[in-house]
């Protein structure tokens, strides 16, 4: 008898010492919580929020921050969306809170100070579960515990990352597994999605577990080329009419084609090219019936001077304190990074390196997949064996077109999923 109440004891000695291992050995960034109440809106939210961090990397020294909003229809069959917003290094605070998430901020209070939230009542997550990520690492709450010289932040450390994140919060959100997975975002994101979709489906392939049930990519106003796009704005603003033919035509002759990355010999082009860009320093690019606008001043009562909401409102300890913000990691949060966000011409410095300058190779590889595109710019579809790829316009928007037209943006999305996903069909 005291033999088998000593062995029952080294068992359960055994059991506790496994138990203390495996809590231990849990990762430290599967922390999450449920977020029931915000400061500014009053009462309990009215959706499923979640906020939590995920470890990537090695050792999982990066600590990437999400929201997230299960589907306010069917979060057990809708899809599921994985948002990354563009810059690089611009927060997903400003899709959740200005653009396509279930809140957004009141302008019609006195004070910024008192910072008020209301329903948007053009949610994407009316129709869809959405994951909003602060990707590259040093975005919004995101940080690194210690990021080695030598893993420097990057575009393809974002793509690695992003392919990391979605497979581990899976892995810690079993039930949402088998819904339809698409990967979301918009500008600066159009060069890392291609690829983290690439990337699953390569995973899939070589049987990585779990399966992920990718079925397509949505980019709004994506970078697709670095030369392309840049290249295409002389052109466009002639179209336009931001620039008129006395400038146009003599840039169009001596240059070629090419207006950006010139020869430097070529004199002529450069000469013709600088009243072109002396008109185009004064046009918002991020929406060309705006005024120019500087964000960053409250005074200002243009469009984009709403942005200065998120500095006042996500510094505040209360709101850090219901969204779960670990103490000591973001000494102060910023809606975009200009450490890391990409300008035209702007090399790389000591926190970036502006690594991937076109997605092109990776539309033309997922050609081959069964793959669904959404590309809103202007309608139209291409197809190819199992693969789709649709363009899409809204006009009258900007950049950024859920910020200009809510109803329009969430309308065309509900419509493309329900294309081609059954359980958003009636």
């Amino acid at each position: 008898m005291c033999r088998k109440i000593m062995e029952h004891k080294i068992k359960m000695r055994i059991s506790l010492i496994a138990l203390v291992f495996i809590l231990h050995m849990l990762p430290f960034s599967h922390t999450k919580s449920i977020v029931k109440h915000l400061p500014g809106f009053s009462g309990v939210l009215p959706f499923t929020l979640e906020t939590g961090y995920v470890g990537v990397g090695e050792e999982e020294q990066v600590q990437l921050f999400y929201y997230f909003v299960e589907s306010q229809r069917n979060p057990h069959k809708d899809p599921l969306l994985l948002y990354l917003t563009g810059g690089p290094g611009t927060s997903a605070f400003l899709p959740f809170f200005y653009q396509i998430g279930p809140l957004k901020f009141e302008y019609t209070n006195a004070s910024r100070s008192d910072v008020k939230l209301e329903v948007n009542p053009f949610s994407w997550t009316k129709t869809a579960s959405i994951i909003f990520i602060d990707l590259p690492v040093e975005t919004g709450f995101s940080y690194a515990k210690r990021l080695e010289p030598s893993k420097k932040n990057s575009d393809s450390l974002a793509v690695t990352h992003a392919y990391e994140f979605i497979r581990k919060w899976l892995m810690d959100h079993p039930t949402f597994l088998d819904n339809p997975l698409y990967i979301t975002g918009i500008s600066y994101m159009g060069l890392i999605i291609p690829r983290v979709v690439s990337n699953i489906y390569d995973g899939i392939e070589r049987g990585v577990r779990p399966e992920l049930k990718i079925k397509g990519f949505l980019i709004v106003n994506p970078h697709t080329d670095k030369f392309i796009d840049f290249n295409a704005r002389t052109e466009f603003a002639h179209r336009a009419g931001l620039i008129e033919d006395e400038l146009y035509e003599p840039a169009k002759e001596h240059c070629g084609g090419k207006y950006i990355y010139v020869d430097p010999n070529n004199t002529l082009c450069l000469d013709s090219l600088r009243p072109i860009k002396e008109c185009l320093d004064r046009v918002n690019v991020n929406y060309i019936l705006d005024p120019l606008c500087n964000r960053q001043d409250p005074n200002q009562t243009c469009r984009e001077s709403i942005y200065s909401y998120s500095g006042i409102w996500a510094n505040k300890k209360s709101v850090r304190k219901a969204l779960n913000i670990r103490e000591g990691t973001v000494d102060k949060f910023q809606i975009s990074n200009a450490n890391i966000s990409s300008l035209f011409g702007r090399p790389d410095t000591i926190y970036y390196s502006h690594d991937i300058f076109s997605s092109l190779a990776y539309y033309k590889k997922l050609v081959t997949k069964k793959c669904h595109a959404l590309i809103i710019k202007y309608e139209k579809t291409y197809s190819e064996a199992k693969f789709s790829l649709k363009y899409a316009t809204i006009k009258g928007a900007g950049h950024a077109i859920a910020l200009y037209k809510p109803e329009e943006s969430m309308v065309i999305v509900e419509t493309w999923l329900a294309s081609h996903t059954n359980s958003l069909k009636p």
